[in-house]
């Protein structure tokens, strides 16, 4: 598998915020978002067994599976392995490949139409300035909880609009809750 990176650190966004958590961060993505964070060429080839002892490292039971696009690389026994080790396993996806059965929590953060997964335990959903799209990814997917995320631009000025625009959304629509990059605001990793 290819692994950008491996670290551990507060989950910042969504249900698990606060959380201390071990992130195995995938190279490669079969979208590339304006606004993403990992370098896709950055990577280092590991297998499953690899994994599990770079994340024994650390004492946190909780591994954030994120990317790039981690659906596109996991498989059911590198789960099957974690949990054997009593890991909680949450995935963040965007959502346009099948994930195995036996995840914990599945967050997914769309970015395109359609959607290869029926249910998630999360929708996370960018606000870009299209309140249309929202409802859009709403609709794809039954979704335990919803939350709408300000773009993070690299703009102040843009980045402040939007999230007032998320706020106003939120506050017309509240099934809506918001999520922050907390760990950008408090310039953890």
């Amino acid at each position: 598998m290819r692994i950008n990176e491996i670290f551990y650190s507060l989950q910042g966004e969504g249900h698990f915020t606060g959380t201390a958590a071990i992130f195995v961060r995938f190279s490669g993505c079969n979208l590339r978002c304006p606004f993403c964070d990992t370098e896709h060429e950055t990577f280092r080839e590991m297998t499953p067994e690899e994994i599990l002892m770079e994340t024994k490292r650390y004492p946190a039971r909780h591994i954030v599976l994120t990317g790039g696009e981690p659906s596109i690389q996991i498989t059911p026994d590198l789960i099957d392995l974690l949990h054997r080790e009593n890991y909680f396993i949450q995935v963040e996806t965007n959502g346009t490949f099948p994930l195995p059965e036996n995840i914990d929590w599945i967050t997914c953060s769309p970015k395109s139409l359609p959607l290869a997964l029926d249910r998630v335990d999360e929708l996370k959903v960018v606000y870009t300035g299209d309140s249309s799209i929202v409802e859009k990814y709403s609709s794809a997917v039954e979704a335990g909880e919803r939350r709408l995320q300000p773009c993070d631009t690299g703009d102040a000025a843009r980045n402040a609009s939007l999230l007032e625009e998320t706020i106003g959304y939120i506050k017309n629509h509240p099934r809506w809750r918001l999520s922050l990059q907390t760990h950008k605001l408090l310039r953890i990793p």
